[in-house]
Order: C-alpha cells, then structure tokens, then sequence
C-alpha cells in the first residue's frame, strides 16, 4: 500500500508514459507555443490604442486564470498528470509572456517615451523574459510613468505566477496521485 493511498484503497500501479505520450505531448506544446508566438508577431500590436493595450492585457491575464484552472481540472483527471502538468506549464508561461509582451510594443508604440527606445515584437519579447528572469540587462528600460507601473505588475505577477501558479499545478498532481492510490513515478509520471 502506498503511503499516499486512502486507508484501506489498494494501491493502484504507477503509470509511466508510453514514448508516444511523450512525443504527443511534446508536439502539442510545440505546435501550441508556435501559434502564440505566430500570432503575437502577427497582430499588429504597435498600431493600437491605449485603452486597447490595457483591455488586451486585462482580458490577457484573465484568459492566463481561465486556462491555469481549466489545466488543473485536466491534471486531476490525467492518467498522466505529471506530464499534463509539463504541459499546462509549456503552454501557459509561453501566453503569460507574450501578453505582457504585447503590452510593451503597444506601450511604446503609443508613447515613444515610455522606453529608452522603439521597441518591436522582438524588443517586446526580449524585454518581457529578461524582467521575467530578474536579469535586467537594462539595454532597454521604461522611462514613463506609465511603462514603470506595468513593469511593476508585471514583476509582481511574475512571482505570483512562479509561486501560486506553479504550486497549483503541482498541487493538482499530488492530488491526482492520492486520489488514485499512487506514489508519483518521477517528473513524466
């Protein structure tokens, strides 16, 4: 019996992905990361208008919510949700970036002020991972009073995405393990 087994639940075998599961996977999340990216390069961001930028990023994030708690349902369900959980992560951080990305090409397009300079799709991205990362190489900044504060959300929603958003997922994989009596074979499993 498992130590993670509800007393007097036989202890159910645990199930490793096939090297087909993982392939799958490992195709859905790249196919899935190349459309966001596609069309994060293809909206034409640096064309919008201020009230449109925030809505993007408002409605973004709450989309972000959605698909996080949609994910964790599928993670609970999964005969596999430690992989479901690799992929819930693939796909979810990717989004998360690329709104706060876009954000950034809106804002800079709307006022070329609010950073030290123009920035495109790439400039947007490149920014948004290195405040992601705590690098901060400071090649670009926000200079606006505006650019700072959704710098600022956005490093504060960084850490509520590295702890919270994670925790849930991994949480949601213990839980699917007791809920079937198994101890969790490793990270695919």
């Amino acid at each position: 019996m498992s130590g993670d087994a509800e007393p007097g639940a036989p202890a159910l075998p645990s199930v490793r992905p096939s090297p087909r599961q993982v392939a799958w996977t490992g195709f859905r999340v790249t196919g899935s990361i190349a459309a966001l990216v596609a069309l994060y390069y293809a909206v034409p961001l640096d064309h919008s208008s201020g009230p449109v930028a925030v809505t993007f990023l408002v409605i973004g994030l709450a989309a972000f919510v959605v698909l996080v708690a949609f994910q964790v349902g599928l993670i609970i369900r999964s005969p596999l949700p430690a992989l479901r959980a690799a992929e819930a992560l693939s796909t979810s951080i990717p989004l998360f970036l690329l709104l706060f990305a876009g954000t950034y090409v809106a804002l800079a397009s709307l006022s070329p002020a609010s950073f030290g300079r123009h920035l495109s799709h790439t400039d947007g991205l490149y920014f948004t991972v290195t405040v992601f990362s705590t690098v901060g190489f400071g090649d670009i900044t926000p200079k606006s009073q505006a650019a700072r504060l959704v710098v600022t959300g956005q490093m504060i929603t960084d850490l509520i995405v590295l702890g919270l958003a994670v925790k849930v997922i991994f949480g949601a994989v213990r839980h699917s393990h007791r809920r079937r009596g198994t101890r969790g074979p490793g990270p695919l499993g």
